[in-house]
């Protein structure tokens, strides 16, 4: 993990174990997922399982809001765009050994067996912020 100065939109996740990642569902309906996050070199990387509804939603559209957050997903920052981009091969490698070094038991060791365990394929997603200011956490919902 490398330090990231104070203007990069990724410095709040930098000492941040988890972020709350939202998806869009195709009618756009945002979905709130906590995940385990590394950031290193200008970007991100986060992982999960090619049947989980989260690698469907970001399959479908890969543009994504990350926001920093506790272990239970609740925001403790201000969300940012960002697109998602599956890895393959040495990439996925390398992102697989970035979450592995924030969280060695976890993610180095629990979370790959259990993958293997349940037959799941373990993808892994490199995050990209897009330009502009963050979001807030929660945007407000406006009454019709």
């Amino acid at each position: 993990m490398t330090t990231l100065d104070a203007t990069n939109p990724l410095a709040p996740f930098a000492r941040r174990r988890t972020a709350l990642l939202t998806s869009f569902r195709r009618d756009g309906t945002p979905v709130d997922t906590p995940v385990t996050i590394a950031v290193e070199d200008g970007h991100a990387y986060v992982r999960t399982y090619d049947r989980a509804w989260k690698a469907r939603r970001m399959r479908n559209d890969p543009a994504i809001r990350l926001a920093p957050s506790t272990v239970l997903g609740r925001p403790r920052g201000a969300a940012l765009s960002a697109r998602v981009e599956l890895l393959d091969g040495a990439a996925a490698e390398h992102a697989a050994r970035a979450i592995a070094r924030r969280q060695p038991i976890l993610q180095g060791v629990l979370v790959p067996v259990m993958h293997r365990l349940k037959h799941y394929r373990t993808l892994h997603y490199r995050v990209t912020p897009d330009a502009g200011p963050p979001e807030a956490a929660s945007p407000a919902v406006t009454a019709r």
